[in-house]
């Protein structure tokens, strides 16, 4: 089956939900933002200040290129603008299967603690309706990239659990 990719914007849960799927279905988890500040020894955040959004783009994809070359089934959950860079989504789609986990801006807003924001670059410092602003305005752009998943879940109305169980029965037994 290969990896399973779940894609979606900044604090829509892919790690949250992510980490819970992986434990559900008894196989690995890896986080791309994790993998890459494991392997540089700096934050994400530091990474961009420092290095620019382009070294950022380049370790994502050698963090996906490692766990793609491992072969194994796993969760992984992707940065938000990792779809969005080369061909990044082909790739992910061609190795494993893709999940959009879609949210509106108003229900990744009420997720999105202080810590969490922080530690978004393009988030850092937006204040409650700045953040729904940006969010709306930068969305339709990104729509384009999470739409080519192999399925989309509207997250909506569902609770982690909900979706983690929706995913597991999708996944666990080792067929698409």
């Amino acid at each position: 089956m290969g990896p399973i990719f779940l894609v979606g914007y900044m604090g829509c849960g892919k790690s949250t939900l992510g980490r819970k799927l992986a434990r559900r279905l008894g196989v690995p988890f890896f986080d791309t933002d994790s993998v890459v500040e494991e392997r540089e020894g700096a934050s994400v955040c530091d990474i961009f200040r420092y290095e620019g959004e382009t070294r950022f783009r380049e370790l994502e994809r050698a963090a996906i290129e490692t766990i793609i070359a491992e072969g194994c089934v796993c969760v992984v959950s992707t940065g938000g603008g990792l779809p969005l860079w080369g061909d990044n989504m082909e790739r992910m789609n061609g190795a494993g299967h893709t999940v959009y986990l879609r949210r509106t801006a108003e229900q990744i807003a009420e997720r999105l603690t202080p810590y969490g924001r922080r530690k978004r670059p393009k988030l850092n410092g937006l204040n409650d309706v700045e953040l729904v602003e940006y969010m709306r305005s930068d969305m339709p752009r990104r729509e384009l990239f999470y739409a080519k998943a192999h399925s989309t879940v509207e997250c909506g109305a569902m609770s982690d659990e909900e979706l983690v169980a929706r995913l597991s029965n999708e996944f666990g037994d080792g067929r698409r």
